[in-house]
């Protein structure tokens, strides 16, 4: 599930509350409640919120940073999931080759990427196999 960021020091909670008004979704919680991280995060969960509100103004209004290109590929991972390529082995691996170029390549994610595709094409032999053999 594609989720938009937006964090911010406990402090500025007004600025999150702010985009949080602008673009009329979304909602804001503790980053991590149980560390000493002071920091709270705006998300941005829903898919059509993300295509017709977030990723349109980020388009319009360039980020000045890095993250830009990692913004750049979440707009095309959310397109895609539009489109229904997560449907299929070959779009659900392209999906995860692209999100795993974003934020550091990775490195904090809690799966490895080698080991997530070995999982689903793993699933993927088992439901030809079935669908065969209901043939």
């Amino acid at each position: 599930m594609p989720e938009f960021h937006l964090s911010q020091h406990r402090e500025s909670k007004q600025v999150l509350e702010l985009v949080q008004n602008l673009f009329g979704c979304g909602y804001i919680k503790e980053n991590h409640p149980k560390s000493k991280d002071k920091t709270l995060v705006y998300i941005v969960r829903n898919r059509e919120d993300l295509l017709l509100k977030i990723i349109p103004f980020f388009e319009t209004y360039s980020l000045k940073t890095k993250k830009q290109k990692d913004f750049q590929i979440f707009a095309q991972i959310v397109r895609l999931i539009h489109q229904g390529q997560h449907q299929y082995l070959k779009g659900l691996l392209n999906i995860i080759d692209l999100a795993y170029t974003m934020n550091q390549s990775g490195q904090r994610r809690i799966r490895k990427k080698e080991d997530l595709i070995t999982v689903l094409k793993s699933s993927e032999t088992i439901r030809r196999s079935l669908s065969e053999t209901a043939r």
